[in-house]
């Protein structure tokens, strides 16, 4: 379900801070910020940013003119290319359906776990991690071309082939063990529920993304990065001190190995409660300079203080409950009509048949594939929030405006306004810096 990734709330904190005791040692000198060799930005120095316009409109139009056009046409075609997966990866989704459902194997798959497994939960979990393995299996084509061949070619991917695809079967792995504990969870309770298994089965898969919020940044992610601590200095002690500030639970700063795998910036505070964690990866501090690093550690602790990740797990849920709904309406005629073919009774007791979760997902998917724009604005939304949080906290308009054109590597500079609704789960670079320029107008003496 591709669309479900955009409600993971990715939260964190910092502020660099500059001090010193005893004697005022001075601190370390910050890194030089290392650009993108295949997406270049014109470099400019304080004076240029002093003498920018007060005007909101002309000193964003004078930040995106430091992109040249062939960098802004790498970057529009990258996230175009987008638009058209968003697709290919929905239609893959109901083909893989129909062929489980069409050829039979997923009846067959169910009769045989049944005769190797008398309990009907281990037979639902033998199907379950089958049918994880034949889905990434058919997927893969897919996968090896969107994550693999097409970041390489825009020069945002930094792995062979060996290791990208070693970390993959870790992936399928991971995806294996999980269908093989929720599937029997999810289908004991169809079995039980009769008419309203609806009701039920949206409550299960948010408590799943809920679980996934807990559990994923301590088991999951250290499969695929190694966290270590930031090294003590002034970017740790910010980071800390507005965590402190803002009642992160959070004891240490770690960064991650993210340049192993791709040249994108990112940071976060994951999880939830007691599971949250500050991090920081190694692009972010080797590409960004100490305003820049402000303002994204601001705009990520503002995700958190403003329970973010809460509100958009409520808000998942909503979405689910409305999308398990129309699932249940077209399950019920599409096995009255086709259910003998697929051997799958009719009604709730074909719902609540294992073999039908190929149907399951194929609607479900279809669904969330119509409802993007709803869960796009409700991520986008929460993402104009934590920058003016990030305003308000870090004060470093130039610091957001100098991170968005690090962002326009992968994505869309200035799409048009129904472009941006439909397909855009952040604002664009240009909504972002204007906001930001607008800001320090309101503060320019």
């Amino acid at each position: 379900m591709r669309s479900i990734w955009c409600c993971r709330a990715w939260l964190a904190a910092a502020l660099l801070l500059t001090g010193a005791t005893g004697a005022q040692a001075a601190e370390p000198a910050a890194p030089t910020p290392v650009a993108a060799p295949h997406f270049p930005v014109r470099a400019v120095d304080e004076a240029w940013r002093a003498a920018l316009p007060a005007d909101p409109e002309q000193a964003t139009r004078a930040y995106l003119d430091r992109l040249s056009p062939e960098a802004r046409a790498r970057s529009d075609a990258y996230f175009e290319g987008g638009y058209w997966l968003i697709l290919w990866n929905t239609l893959l989704g109901l083909a893989i359906g129909a062929a489980f459902l069409w050829t039979r194997p997923s009846a067959a798959v169910r009769d045989w776990a049944r005769r190797v497994a008398r309990p009907r939960p281990v037979a639902d979990a033998l199907y379950g991690a089958f049918y994880a393995a034949a889905s990434w299996l058919l997927s893969l084509p897919l996968t090896v071309y969107q994550n693999f061949v097409r970041e390489h070619a825009y020069g945002m991917a930094t792995q062979d082939f060996g290791a990208w695809f070693g970390e993959q079967l870790i992936a399928l792995t991971v995806s294996v063990i999980v269908s093989a504990l929720v599937v029997p969870l999810l289908y004991a309770v169809l079995r039980r529920t009769g008419p309203r298994w609806w009701m039920w089965g949206s409550g299960i898969a948010t408590g799943v993304v809920a679980l996934g919020m807990l559990v994923g940044p301590v088991w999951i992610d250290p499969l695929f990065n190694t966290y270590k601590p930031v090294e003590d200095g002034p970017i740790k002690r910010a980071v800390l001190a507005m965590a402190r500030a803002d009642g992160v639970p959070a004891d240490d700063v770690y960064e991650f190995d993210a340049s192993r795998q791709t040249t994108r910036v990112s940071a976060n505070v994951s999880g939830l409660g007691g599971t949250a964690a500050i991090r920081l990866n190694d692009n972010l501090l080797r590409r960004a300079s100490p305003p820049e690093i402000r303002a994204v550690m601001g705009h990520e602790i503002g995700h958190y203080a403003m329970h973010h990740a809460v509100k958009s797990l409520a808000m998942l849920a909503i979405v689910l409950f409305v999308g398990f709904g129309i699932s249940a309406w077209a399950m019920r005629r599409l096995l009255a009509r086709w259910g003998g073919r697929w051997q799958l009774p009719a009604g709730p007791e074909g719902v609540a048949d294992v073999g039908s979760l190929p149907l399951l997902a194929a609607v479900l998917g279809l669904y969330l594939f119509f409802a993007t724009p709803v869960l796009n604005t409700i991520i986008r939304t929460m993402e104009a929030e934590a920058d003016l949080w990030s305003l308000n906290l870090a004060r470093e308009p130039h610091g957001l405006a100098e991170s968005m054109l690090k962002l326009a590597e992968y994505r869309k500079t200035e799409p048009g306004p129904i472009e941006e609704f439909i397909f855009f789960d952040h604002p664009s670079a240009k909504s972002r810096i204007l906001m930001a320029m607008r800001w320090r107008e309101q503060r320019l003496p």
